[in-house]
């Protein structure tokens, strides 16, 4: 399926637009490392030259596996969701954490599903540098609501479909995701779903992004903070092997 209001290598330009002080770092280090050579005595050379190696091979893996995931991949064309019943007036709730790139395709979509986004980016929370440049790069999404995640503006189970699509993980204190996670619960109703889009803490990421796989958290980490907020994990799918879709609900009732 077509990947709906995406351009060619958005998603990883954006990475390098976004974390360019990251690249600037490594092509410095790596000018270092070329530097040194001259200097160092020549059986030290073969260190220097493996550092250096080591540091353009995980980079150059790094924006391969991005465009792999946010460019190759049909993760944008949302076609994941097309098991679920979202249709005329489905109560589809989406929630950011200030870099929002699903609700405009969400609208295209779904454009008779009642859509209300929902953004709990913080700044005193959220200081990531690359957060701040992609709100000034991309505006908010129309009527996008600014969420506290502590104070969702939902009524008790009247939500169909709450999706966080490379969002939660955010959320780093484990009481306030637990307490996040709380809500979304209680504002789901009967036959509901959540949907979460993450990657893991696994080895695939590991691979993929180096010690960056820390911002992310593990499986067990996610199954804890489900349960300790009282959704029940349905199923879960690998969407692509780096990214995994926990579908959740608030009873073991397959309907979907």
């Amino acid at each position: 399926m077509e990947t709906l209001s995406r351009k060619p290598f958005q998603g990883v330009l954006n990475i390098i637009r976004f974390n360019w002080h990251f690249y600037v770092f490594a092509v410095m280090i790596v000018f270092l490392f070329g530097v040194s050579l001259i200097f160092l005595p020549v059986h030290f050379h073969w260190i220097t030259a493996t550092f250096g190696i080591l540091i353009i091979t995980t980079t150059l893996l790094s924006l391969g596996v991005s465009y792999y995931i946010y460019d190759y991949s049909t993760i944008y064309s949302l076609n994941w969701l097309q098991d679920f019943r979202i249709g005329t007036g489905t109560r589809l709730i989406n929630i950011n954490a200030g870099f929002d790139e699903t609700s405009h395709i969400l609208a295209k979509k779904y454009p008779s599903a009642s859509l209300r986004v929902f953004d709990f980016y913080d700044p005193q929370k959220h200081t990531e540098v690359s957060i701040k440049r992609a709100r000034k790069a991309y505006p908010a999404y129309p009527n996008t609501i600014q969420v506290d995640t502590s104070a969702l503006p939902l009524e008790a189970g009247t939500a169909d479909y709450i999706l966080a699509i490379f969002a939660a993980h955010e959320i780093r204190d484990k009481q306030e995701r637990v307490a996040f996670l709380k809500q979304v619960n209680e504002s789901l109703n009967a036959t509901g779903r959540v949907l979460i889009l993450e990657h893991l803490r696994d080895l695939p990421n590991f691979i993929a992004y180096n010690i960056g796989f820390l911002h992310f958290y593990s499986k067990a980490e996610w199954k804890s903070d489900f349960a300790s907020a009282g959704l029940v994990l349905t199923d879960e799918i690998a969407i692509t092997p780096f990214l995994a879709l926990f579908i959740l609900s608030k009873n073991n009732g397959t309907t979907s």
